[in-house]
């Protein structure tokens, strides 16, 4: 059955907003920075508290957040561009469906063209990779997760971060817009209501910054491959999949290298 966006489903992330949360609806709602809409409409749309396939009534997303119905457009257009709303002609603008198993197959496939080039590529000159902002990029992360805290708005942006930082060392602006038209990180993290992997995530990235602090090449890509792979797993158990029917093709293949 078709979702539809409510004042209660925006409601939790009034409050993770820092700002007051209202006790009630319209009556005594939050007013919310027109800055903060677009956040906060992805935050709800990641979390699903919006769920997949919802039509978005602009006027009563605009109530909410107190605001008029300019900054709520804008910031559609926005979640528009990263794939997570769509506009139909007489239908209006809706969430995006999840990704599918192949969707999220042929995902990955891109992703182990390009990431283990892009590590390798990376992992020279000690002085000017990144491998050192990398860690403290990891590093940071850490120092700010809550053990038990629900950090998946937080997963994400630390997950997009560390990867683009990567893709862009490599001095390849086509390589690097060719990602991030993808929104990857958006839609793998949409499959899950929770947290997942984070623990594993992150030790995987911490190997991939040190092989690439350390001007190692050759371990550089192939722990990116690895984490790759092992990512794709995680995430397409989603699908109830068998570890079999789940394998990457390139999982039999040779790294991939292409001209940098």
């Amino acid at each position: 059955m078709e979702g539809a966006i409510t004042y209660a489903s925006l409601r939790p992330h009034l409050g993770r907003s820092g700002g007051p949360m209202p006790k009630s609806a319209p009556a005594d709602q939050a007013k919310v920075p027109t800055s903060e809409v677009y956040a906060l409409l992805r935050a709800a749309i990641m979390s699903g508290d919006i769920a997949p396939d919802s039509r978005i009534n602009i006027e009563a997303v605009s109530r909410t957040f107190g605001v008029s119905q300019t900054p709520v457009r804008e910031a559609l257009q926005r979640l528009e561009g990263d794939n997570l709303i769509v506009y139909t002609p007489g239908r209006g603008y809706s969430t995006t469906a999840l990704l599918d198993l192949q969707g999220l197959r042929a995902l990955f496939e891109f992703r182990l063209l390009v990431e283990p080039w892009a590590a390798r590529a990376v992992a020279v000159d000690r002085l000017s990779n990144p491998g050192t902002r990398l860690i403290h990029e990891v590093e940071n992360f850490l120092e700010a997760a809550a053990p038990d805290g629900d950090l998946r708005q937080d997963m994400v942006a630390h997950d997009a971060r560390f990867h683009e930082m990567i893709l862009t060392a490599t001095g390849n602006p086509v390589i690097g817009q060719a990602y991030a038209q993808t929104h990857c990180h958006l839609h793998i993290f949409r499959l899950y209501p929770t947290d997942i992997g984070r623990a594993a995530t992150v030790e995987e990235h911490r190997m991939i910054a040190h092989a690439i602090a350390n001007a190692d090449p050759e371990t550089a890509e192939q722990v990116m491959s690895d984490h790759i792979k092992n990512s794709f797993g995680r995430f397409s158990r989603a699908f109830d999949v068998s570890a079999g029917s789940a394998t990457l093709a390139h999982t039999k293949r040779p790294p991939v290298r292409l001209l940098r």
